[in-house]
């Protein structure tokens, strides 16, 4: 990630990362607190990422309300009772973060057990 940041070009990394970086990034987080994806070594990795390496979550740059997932589980009916993570991200580099004007979460239809996130940039290409 310092290799990415340090090449001075704008980098957005979009994907499923696993982990959910804070509370408000999953439905039951006291729960989940000694599972994967939400350990404190996960996040810390993330926080470190963010604060110091220098990369943005453009989502939550957006989008600060709760209850914002991109997975859930297939059991216990987790997707209709929105008991989800936000496990999936676009995270870039603060010049084409900031051209950011609009974030989605796709649920209308599902396709599997995540939902498409999208973002859209007026960065010109």
């Amino acid at each position: 990630m310092e290799r990415l940041r340090s090449r001075g070009q704008e980098i957005i990394l979009c994907g499923d990362w696993n982990i959910a970086h804070q509370e408000i990034d999953l439905k039951n987080w006291r729960s989940n607190q000694k599972n994967s994806g939400f350990l404190p070594q996960e996040r810390e990795w993330l926080t470190r990422v963010f604060e110091e390496i220098g990369f943005v979550d453009v989502f939550r740059r957006l989008n600060a309300k709760p209850e914002q997932y991109t997975w859930w589980s297939n059991r216990g009916r987790a997707y209709a009772k929105n008991v989800g993570w936000r496990i999936d991200y676009q995270i870039a580099t603060p010049g084409v973060a900031a051209t950011a004007v609009r974030e989605s979460i796709y649920r209308r239809r599902r396709f599997s057990d995540h939902a498409p996130l999208t973002i859209d940039y007026d960065y010109p290409v």
